[in-house]
């Protein structure tokens, strides 16, 4: 008779289990973050806001934002702290997620630039140029409307590896539209389109190196990599490891919750 007993109250556990929906939680602000369980990318400067302004937050770092996403729909975290264009690419696929802004984030906007190892001056004048050439032919607003177009539909510009005598590359995470993402079998994005115009102007071919976010800035200061076009934030912290090329563009923490 126990066993039996023993037995019905595990199938009910088990059923509970099965058919639970995630609590409800209520977060509206970045003031309602506190004491709650929050995912975030690993390395990024929304890792660093949890860390050292949400009090009591139980924090999870994640290899991307998509990781995060879906432990928000599963119910085992209550909101994510992401980048805006990521976040937005993120609840485009998953509808029953949504974004929250804040009026703090909105007014501490984020500067996006390209990190160089410290003392390559050639190439960080390389860079520059190539970034204030962009923005004064107009290839910086076409960069603009193929990667962030008002509709949403974006048109991935033809691939232009340029060929010389020398190879740069380009270290990156490919997990952050539409900065960097995976399209098929190819490593696309605005930063990679960049990095192409930033290889020809230094007459190199391009080779892009996806890992991990928290692994571009050690591989840099290695050599592994040349270059790193990533959606990276310029902060005091990162600066004192390596060199920054003129930002490119700006950019604010937004907070994804479900529905």
């Amino acid at each position: 008779m126990k066993k039996i007993v023993a037995l019905a109250a595990l199938t009910a556990v088990i059923s509970g289990m099965a058919f639970a929906k995630p609590k409800k939680v209520e977060i509206n602000s970045v003031a309602d973050l506190e004491g709650k369980k929050i995912g975030v990318q690993a390395g990024t400067t929304g890792e660093l806001y949890v860390q050292e302004e949400v009090p009591g937050a139980k924090l999870s770092s994640f290899k991307s934002g998509m990781d995060a996403a879906l432990d928000l729909k599963n119910g085992a975290i209550d909101a994510v702290v992401l980048d805006e264009l990521p976040a937005q690419q993120i609840v485009k696929r998953n509808p029953k997620l949504k974004i929250i802004r804040d009026p703090y984030f909105a007014a501490n906007k984020e500067e996006y630039a390209i990190a160089i190892k410290k003392g390559n001056t050639d190439l960080l004048n390389t860079i520059n140029a190539t970034i204030a050439e962009m923005k004064k032919n107009g290839d910086y607003e076409a960069l603009v409307a193929a990667f962030m177009p008002a509709d949403g539909n974006i048109t991935i510009p033809a691939a232009k590896n340029a060929k010389g005598a020398k190879k740069i590359k380009l270290g990156t995470n490919a997990a952050f539209p539409p900065f960097e993402y995976v399209e098929g079998t190819d490593i696309v994005g605005f930063d990679i389109t960049m990095g192409q115009k930033i290889a020809e102007k230094a007459s190199s071919s391009l080779e892009v190196v996806d890992m991990a976010f928290d692994s571009l800035i050690p591989a840099l200061q290695a050599g592994t990599i040349d270059f790193i076009a990533a959606g990276m934030s310029v902060t005091e912290e990162r600066k004192k490891n390596v060199d920054f090329s003129e930002p490119y563009f700006a950019s604010e923490q937004v907070i994804i919750v479900r529905k």
